[in-house]
């Protein structure tokens, strides 16, 4: 009784909000959220496609919070730890909830976090779940079932595609035709399978038909088949899959974030175990099968992989006067547009195999696993002998051994994992969060990786692409001193033991980050972010035989205003400015941007202006702009010049969307944009992109 009278009055207080919540749903601003979360990230390593594809298909199958789990609700990076705690504390002692106005009751809830979590979540009875059809007619029944098509390219002549030139020596050019061609079918239902095929051909790749160079129609191909809580089988998959255990220090499925602005939820990764793989990164997955069983509080996986991975074979006498085969390590481009890379193509065969046990309590706040997994390769990896190369993986065989854990107690989370390689070499990561107040919380996380910790899968918190050769500590927090204010900061302290690429000695370095968020109501935003980055680096330009070391200064500014006037039309304004110096007279550069976009029906217009000047490109700036769906979009810019884009979404049949976008980068003061065979001759590149999505 007492808790329908609460949902009662809650459904009362909310009605006005919630009913301005759910009328543009189907317009969320997806591409707004995404910006804030990962704002000011210049990793180019990090799969945006994946962070991005994943909250899409939240948002088009809400998560159904009273069949959840704590790992699902986290890979939203949308609440902390404590805060998923407190939610199932919350079902633990009064059930399951009755309606989506029951979230504002649970501890630790504030109303901007409920507001940012209902697209991506709803309350469901169960009955209405149970299709007992067979897979295929429920497949081709799913409204989430839809075929995309892209076409992209660039339209002014780049080297690459011009005759061959006799009088010069450089003879190489790209052997198919300029444009990128993409093609995407998916289907899915939430809890009870994925199905999809992914197949594209970049610029300058052949579109034929070559058994012999492995080539089918398109370049790539990808495909899975994956099916959810099929008796004991939690999950089953076949083709293309990704796995992630732990905190990915293993094994990481890509969907991670790293630093950035948000500065407690994406410490910490989600234990998602298998995943479906759809992305057009050419080397990020494993190809075979996969299965997950359930022992009560015991999940059992078991893997297998067996690939072709892309090198450049070399040929050597052994001491018996043998031929060796041997490579320095797999290329992860995916590109294959010219002999050399087409020989390149899949020499390698990758194998992968291994199991993991993950344990939970009945009461969800401990958990605790052990993965293991070897690699073989049919050839040696051999580095090239440099000195930051001693300590690097060689051989064919590579085998891991790891243990993950975590605990939440009251609003404290603790998390970590632990593993070994073949080599002996360690690598650990534990942190801390905690809510030390309703307007505070904090992270902290500690990383070691040896120099000789060898991981190739592996994707964990740290300042490298790899786990190797590194340590540090990472502390953020949250402040929320009034409703409309937040304020974030992060400090990271890391070092480098052993010599690194382009670092001849043992280095150090810190990175601080600070950024000041005021919404002062749900039609517009602010905030102001600085980040300082400080790491050692071999001085440019030095001429001494020796290269000498020295501390790279990096600083960025960043000023971002965003409104909304009317239902129809929203304004983004965007300042950055950075510097980068060491031991030389400061470099400075600079990004200013204007956003006018336009929503009605079936139509939305995007459209930017901007201006940039660096001085060099360590002076570079990134800047997120809008692109079609399924392409996540961080250009980089450097030199003088401007950017123009637009970006226009339709939909002219009831189950037909398109997307056409319209770039244009214009340089001063330079006669030629990009190098080798990727040169434009000429002061500006144009580039044009349209895709189609039938949902049948």
């Amino acid at each position: 009784m007492m808790r329908g009278l609460l949902l009662f009055w809650l459904f009362i207080l909310w009605l006005p909000p919630l009913q301005a919540q759910d009328y543009p749903r189907q317009n969320i601003d997806l591409d707004l959220l995404v910006q804030e979360l990962f704002a000011e990230q210049d990793d180019e390593s990090i799969s945006y496609e994946d962070l991005y594809e994943t909250l899409f298909q939240y948002y088009q199958r809400p998560i159904d919070l009273n069949r959840t789990t704590p790992e699902e609700l986290a890979s939203l990076y949308l609440l902390s730890r404590p805060q998923i705690a407190s939610f199932f504390n919350y079902l633990e002692e009064s059930g399951d909830l009755l309606s989506i106005y029951e979230l504002q009751a649970i501890p630790g809830f504030d109303q901007a976090t409920i507001y940012r979590l209902l697209p991506f979540v709803r309350v469901q009875d169960a009955g209405l779940q149970a299709d007992t059809r067979p897979l295929w007619q429920r497949m081709i029944g799913e409204d989430n079932n839809a075929l995309i098509l892209r076409y992209e390219r660039t339209l002014q002549q780049r080297r690459g595609y011009t005759s061959v030139d006799t009088s010069s020596r450089a003879t190489t050019r790209y052997l198919g035709s300029p444009y990128k061609l993409f093609m995407r079918y998916r289907t899915s239902h939430a809890r009870d399978y994925s199905f999809g095929i992914t197949a594209e051909k970049d610029a300058g790749e052949q579109l034929t038909w070559s058994p012999s160079t492995r080539r089918y129609g398109f370049d790539y191909y990808t495909a899975h088949l994956q099916l959810y809580n099929k008796g004991r089988f939690k999950t089953i998959a076949l083709g293309d899959y990704q796995l992630q255990f732990g905190q990915g220090l293993l094994l990481s499925s890509g969907y991670s974030v790293g630093k950035g602005s948000e500065t407690i939820t994406t410490v910490s990764r989600p234990n998602l175990g298998i995943r479906p793989y759809s992305s057009v990164l050419e080397y990020a997955f494993l190809r075979g099968g996969a299965v997950t069983y359930d022992l009560g509080k015991v999940d059992v996986t078991g893997f297998y992989s067996n690939k072709l991975v892309d090198a450049n074979l070399q040929t050597q006498l052994d001491t018996l006067l043998t031929e060796r085969q041997f490579f320095s390590g797999i290329q992860t481009t995916g590109f294959h547009r010219t002999p050399t890379e087409l020989a390149n193509k899949d020499a390698v065969r990758e194998q992968v195999y291994g199991g993991s046990a993950q344990y939970q309590s009945s009461d969800k706040s401990f958990s605790a696993g052990v993965t293991a997994l070897g690699t073989h390769y049919s050839s040696s990896i051999q580095k090239a002998g440099a000195p930051y190369q001693r300590f690097e993986f060689g051989g064919t065989h590579n085998y891991n051994l790891g243990a993950n854990y975590s605990y939440t107690f009251q609003n404290v989370y603790l998390f970590g994992e632990t593993a070994m390689s073949k080599s002996g070499g360690i690598g650990s990561i534990n942190g801390l969060l905690a809510n030390l107040s309703n307007k505070v919380e904090l992270s902290m996380l500690y990383r070691y990786y040896a120099r000789d910790f060898h991981t190739f899968y592996g994707s964990a918190f740290g300042e490298s692409t790899h786990n190797i050769n590194e340590q540090g500590l990472y502390t953020g927090i949250k402040i929320k001193p009034m409703p409309k204010w937040e304020l974030t900061a992060y400090y990271d302290r890391f070092t480098f033991p052993w010599l690194r690429y382009l670092v001849d000695a043992p280095s150090q370095g810190d990175e601080y980050l600070l950024r000041l968020y005021f919404k002062p109501n749900r039609q517009s935003s602010l905030y102001a972010q600085m980040r300082h980055e400080s790491k050692g680096r071999n001085l440019s330009g030095n001429t001494t035989a020796l290269d000498y070391v020295a501390q790279a200064e990096r600083r960025n500014y960043l000023l971002y205003f965003e409104t909304s006037p009317t239902r129809t039309l929203n304004l983004k304004s965007r300042v950055q400015f950075g510097t980068y110096e060491q031991e030389s007279p400061q470099q400075t550069g600079y990004f200013i941007s204007q956003d006018v976009n336009f929503t009605f029906d079936k139509i939305r217009l995007s459209t930017r202006y901007a201006l940039f000047d660096t001085d060099s490109y360590d002076t570079r700036q990134y800047a997120y702009e809008r692109d079609v769906l399924y392409a996540f979009s961080i250009p980089a810019f450097s030199g003088k010049g401007t950017r123009f884009y637009t970006l226009l979404q339709f939909r002219p049949l009831r189950d037909l969307d398109v997307w056409v976008k319209y770039s244009l980068t214009h340089y001063r003061n330079q006669d030629t944009i990009g190098s080798g065979l990727e040169l434009i001759e000429g002061p500006s590149r144009s580039d044009v992109k349209v895709q189609v999505r039938y949902k049948f």
